[in-house]
């Protein structure tokens, strides 16, 4: 009687397997595949409404069967087969988006975490025309570059597919910033105001001055830096007499709406604003001026609560002197958001340190100790030396050499320790070879969807760095 039972179930078994198949002919080649596998593509997609009929003849989709076969590979098993290499990204997007699959793909192709001791330069994002890239600005939210390169505009979505290319009235273009769903800000060190592009239809749709009637040096002001919150766009303006301030404009009216720090410009302590930060962790909007002339390097680091316009916190280098490292001046700042830190490289010593946010003072800084005996050399300062926080990680820019400080794995049991910053947090890797640093000095650094962008001074093109798809290296204390 047992035996009976257990042969029908096995009969049932394969009788449901037989009726959960589907035939398809694409492009003239015959699939067969299952209910469970088509509609593993989301209940909106094409191949799950396939699934639905009743009918045992294969129905015919008129499209490419050899990148359908990759795609259905895909739907099997959470990942593209090998022979998917045979096509383009966008051959491959192409397909996907006319299956409805599009998601499913784009999990499929999304780079590993970045993680800068095993990251390789992947490919170079280049324009058609105007190769050499002005400025940039590389979106975490959704992988996508919008690319200023002279007085052009070009975006390339996560996949680095080249999407749309629009002209400005501009000659060239200094800064960028995406503030919408297809709206960018630019801006001009050679002309005047902030000015919102739709890049959808490629038209001005709004533009910003700096103006007060009641001063009349306020004049043609020039925007130097520019960055955004969910509510505003803030930036930094400097007129020809070096009045400069940061304006507070509203994203919805396009309108300035206050004034944030306005100054003379006549000193160190009062330049204009060249990197402006928002930090929606501390809601602080955070300015930094970077001055370098014959004495060597001074500035500022101004934190301002956006609501009030108060200053919060404050620092001026070269300071007072009684710091260890008087002389030795920022260079250049960064934020890591992910750990509320605040990031400095020396000018002249070329030494990293690093600063709690939440934990400001007077002197707040660490510095970070060399401990990887296998660098070509001692780390130094200069005139082009950079860094950008991304993924834990400060990546550093000394010339034309690219380098990447990671963040040290400590005991599950050490929590707390790992919470205070000390020198020994971080070890300092290359990331690249020497004929790559030999390519040009580095411009400029930003990291978004798992991939770190990089200019190189007077060089055509974007760099895409990548990690292995089989990274996963964990440093350990």
């Amino acid at each position: 009687m047992e035996d009976g039972t257990i042969n029908g179930a096995r009969r049932t078994t394969i009788q449901s397997q037989v009726s959960d198949r589907v035939k398809l002919n694409v492009g003239g080649k015959l699939f067969e595949t299952t209910v469970s596998t088509l509609r593993s593509g989301g209940p909106d997609s094409l191949l799950s409404a396939l699934s639905n009929r009743n009918s045992d003849e294969p129905v015919f989709i008129d499209r490419d069967p050899e990148i359908f076969s990759a795609l259905l590979a895909l739907l099997r098993s959470n990942r593209l087969p090998s022979t998917a290499k045979r096509f383009s990204n966008q051959e491959l997007i192409d397909e996907a988006v006319y299956y409805g699959i599009e998601s499913q793909l784009r999990s499929a192709l999304a780079p590993s975490q970045l993680s800068g001791i095993d990251a390789s330069l992947l490919s170079t994002i280049r324009p058609s025309s105007d190769g050499v890239v002005t400025d940039f600005n590389a979106v975490d939210s959704d992988g996508s570059v919008w690319v200023a390169h002279g007085g052009q505009v070009s975006v390339y979505d996560w996949s680095l597919t080249h999407t749309e290319t629009i002209r400005t009235h501009l000659d060239y273009i200094s800064s960028i910033r995406k503030v919408g769903p297809d709206l960018a800000v630019v801006g001009s060190e050679f002309e005047s105001g902030l000015h919102f592009y739709n890049l959808a239809n490629g038209r001005r749709v709004g533009s910003v001055e700096w103006t007060d009637p009641s001063d009349p040096r306020i004049y043609k002001a020039k925007v130097n830096a520019v960055v955004d919150s969910p509510d505003s766009v803030f930036a930094a303006f400097e007129c020809q007499h070096r009045e400069n301030c940061v304006l507070s404009i509203d994203k919805c009216t396009m309108k300035a709406v206050s004034e944030l720090g306005r100054q003379s410009g006549n000193s160190a302590k009062s330049t204009v604003v060249g990197k402006l930060t928002f930090l929606p962790e501390i809601n602080a909007l955070v300015g930094v001026s970077v001055t370098a002339g014959a004495f060597g390097y001074s500035g500022y680091v101004r934190l301002w609560d956006p609501r009030s316009g108060d200053v919060v916190w404050e620092t001026n280098e070269p300071g007072s002197g009684r710091s260890s490292r008087f002389g030795d001046s920022f260079a250049d700042i960064d934020f890591d958001r992910d750990e509320l830190t605040m990031f400095k490289i020396c000018s002249k010593s070329g030494d990293l340190a690093v600063a709690d946010l939440r934990k400001l003072s007077e002197d707040p800084w660490v510095y970070l100790e060399e401990k990887n005996p296998c660098m070509r050399h001692v780390a130094s300062g200069g005139s082009n030396i950079l860094l950008h926080c991304y993924r834990k990680q400060v990546f550093v820019g000394r010339g034309g050499e690219l380098e990447v400080w990671s963040r040290m794995v400590e005991k599950e049991s050490d929590v707390e320790r790992e919470r205070v910053l000390h020198g020994g947090l971080y070890r300092r890797n290359y990331m690249d070879k020497v004929e790559d640093a030999e390519r040009g000095i580095i411009k400029k650094i930003e990291g978004a969807g798992d991939r770190l962008f990089v200019t190189r001074e007077d060089v055509e093109g974007i760099e895409v760095w990548q990690s292995s798809q089989f990274s996963g290296a964990v440093l350990n204390l």
